[in-house]
């Protein structure tokens, strides 16, 4: 018996609903994909599908055996159009994501070195401070900053990254620096609805979630015009660490209540599940994971650099 044909064979059963369409399929005999099955089961000494007159069902077996068999399937079917000499130079369009400020600081430059390297391939990137339904909206790869939920997603990561209290030395040099989170009531702060509704931050104290209200003149709904304002002195800032991080750097702005910060976030790089992803897009996402990886040093325990 050839594994992997019984292994297709066994995948369009599941994929068709019935022995008879997946024969169909196969284009092949129904006698012939039901002796692949009864094999296939035998040779694994397991039941991989319950069978009655209107349909069949996976067992518990079956389904640990579909996923791997898929798996198996879809590596051979890339080492073949690795192999591919139509495949050496890919080409076509791809549409990726990011949020506005991470993609102008990380994503961009990442992107302009890829089209110097694979001038065939085209880009249509989207810097959009909203979460973006990559299926419904037609984007093969997004960068995402958040805890994944959706497990037709299939999420590389790249880094973490920190809620991060900050205010300009200017500021800390007229008022006390906070010791603890609660001392914000007494500041101005400036509230920056990219985070959320500006009204409160968050923060971890005592092992436990700790929300504290804020006050201050300045509402503000985009990262680099909150970040200037607190730059300028005008109240203290929440931000994510890697929007600040070149002010840090600079001296314009100093990092307050750090032990009091959430968990960190995960930055993931974002596609569709698929069985197979084109080559344009393989070589991307290996790209831009190695940029991100790269800018995060991210290795086995992620760090980010504020």
């Amino acid at each position: 018996m050839n594994t992997l044909q019984a292994m297709a064979t066994f995948v369009a059963i599941v994929e068709q609903g019935s022995l008879t369409a997946a024969a169909a399929s196969l284009t092949k005999s129904l006698r012939s994909v039901v002796r692949v099955l009864a094999s296939l089961e035998q040779d694994l000494g397991v039941r991989l599908l319950n069978r009655t007159t209107r349909r069949i069902g996976l067992t518990e077996e079956g389904s640990r055996y579909l996923e791997r068999c898929r798996q198996i399937l879809d590596d051979v079917a890339e080492t073949e159009r690795l192999m591919s000499a139509q495949q050496s130079e890919p080409s076509g369009l791809l549409k990726v994501t990011a949020p506005v400020l991470f993609g102008q600081m990380h994503v961009t430059p990442s992107i302009c070195g890829f089209v110097e390297r694979y001038p065939r391939i085209n880009i249509d990137l989207q810097l959009l401070d909203r979460t973006v339904d990559l299926i419904d909206e037609g984007v093969d790869v997004g960068i995402r900053i958040a805890h994944l939920q959706d497990s037709s997603m299939v999420g590389v990561p790249v880094g973490q990254i920190h809620r991060v209290v900050c205010a300009s030395p200017k500021l800390l040099n007229k008022t006390k620096i906070p010791r603890r989170p609660e001392a914000l009531a007494g500041f101005d702060c400036i509230k920056f609805t990219g985070l959320g509704a500006g009204s409160s931050w968050s923060f971890k104290q005592d092992g436990r979630d700790l929300s504290v209200p804020i006050k201050g003149p300045l509402r503000i709904n985009h990262a680099a015009a909150a970040i200037d304002a607190c730059v300028a002195g005008l109240g203290f800032g929440a931000f994510l660490s890697y929007q600040v991080e070149p002010s840090i750097k600079s001296g314009k702005l100093k990092r307050v209540l750090s032990d009091f910060e959430l968990p960190p976030i995960p930055v993931n790089v974002l596609f569709p599940h698929g069985r197979l992803i084109s080559t344009r897009m393989r070589v991307f996402v290996n790209w831009i994971t190695r940029d991100l990886r790269t800018a995060f040093h991210y290795g086995g325990a992620a760090t980010d650099s504020p």
